[in-house]
């Protein structure tokens, strides 16, 4: 038996397949930007992580430190143009367990600030490598960069601290 389709029922159908094939190549790019984007984080022993943002880094806690830490209820991030040495204390992050310094990851000046945060500190736990990113800092000395954890290393750290 021969099913005939109409032109209408096949434009339907060719439109429909086309747009599921564009909606997978939209996840898949989002998908490759996160890994991305992940697998170029570099960590330190202190749990901080930082990411390149062309001529800028940005700076956060990992998903370590913040599971640690448990729900983050307020934090106090530094003023734009502050300048930091590398270990230089630039933020608290309270909880309710504990109350926790940041420290620099990276000599610089601070360009920005997260200030979205001050009010929503939860995205911290909610999204500690995308939403919940607390400066960038414009280098000053960018080869300390050099000394800084790979996520793979970050991640045989973690596990010779029992954390795994």
């Amino acid at each position: 038996m021969s099913t005939q389709l109409s032109s209408a029922t096949m434009r339907t159908l060719f439109e429909t397949s086309n747009n599921c094939v564009v909606a997978m190549q939209q996840l898949d790019a989002r998908s490759l930007r996160f890994a991305g984007v992940f697998m170029a984080l570099k960590f330190t022993k202190d749990h901080e992580w930082i990411r390149t943002d062309g001529d800028f880094v940005v700076v956060g806690i990992s998903d370590y430190a913040q599971k640690a830490l448990g729900d983050l209820v307020s934090l106090e991030l530094p003023k734009v143009g502050r300048v930091l040495k590398q270990h230089d204390s630039f933020s608290i992050v309270d909880s309710m367990k504990a109350s926790s310094d940041v420290y620099a990851p990276i000599s610089g000046e601070v360009v920005e600030i997260n200030s979205p945060l001050n009010n929503n500190p939860q995205w911290i736990n909610e999204s500690p490598y995308e939403k919940g990113w607390m400066i960038k800092i414009k280098p000053s000395n960018p080869a300390e960069l050099d000394v800084l954890m790979s996520e793979e290393d970050y991640k045989k750290y973690l596990s010779g601290l029992g954390s795994h």
